[in-house]
């Protein structure tokens, strides 16, 4: 984990119909204009889908397509203590929570229904309490079509990143 909580970033996208994925550097996490350009940096005419988990407690998903993004955070109380969080919510024009105990997402559920995912699947799976954010971005790619390549990109971190 670096600095900013950034457990890992996974970076995933569709060209000429194949599947690519790769982990990004962890800076590539520590804030949403970073992620945005790492993204964009990809050879993805659908866009890149990124993958962001910090401390190991929630994630942001982010898609960007051209100059555009399309955000998705995990967990709203996040923004309490963490900048990427804080970020996302602001960009959505959303307040950070009052309550900390209102554990909900925030953004667009609908951000991976062209790569197969719906928005009531994307929000069962990152409802689910017992998925640690690993396991639901596994679970997301799977559903995707890449999950294999993403569990073994996964796999092949350093333990504690």
């Amino acid at each position: 984990m670096d600095d900013a909580g950034v457990d890992f970033v996974v970076a995933a996208w569709r060209d000429e119909g194949e599947w690519a994925a790769i982990t990004l550097p962890l800076e590539a996490g520590d804030g949403l204009e970073e992620l945005e350009a790492a993204l964009r940096r990809l050879p993805a005419p659908t866009g890149a889908v990124g993958f962001v988990s910090v401390a190991d407690d929630f994630l942001v998903i982010a898609r960007a397509i051209g100059d555009r993004s399309r955000l998705l955070l995990t967990d709203i109380t996040a923004a309490h203590d963490w900048p990427i969080a804080r970020q996302v919510l602001d960009r959505l024009g959303i307040p950070a929570p009052d309550d900390l105990d209102e554990v909900v997402p925030a953004g667009d559920l609908t951000l991976l229904n062209d790569f197969g995912v719906h928005a009531d699947d994307l929000a069962a799976v990152i409802d689910d309490i017992d998925l640690y954010p690993d396991e639901i971005v596994v679970t997301i790619a799977e559903r995707m079509g890449v999950g294999r390549v993403v569990d073994d990109l996964l796999a092949a971190l350093p333990s504690g990143s």
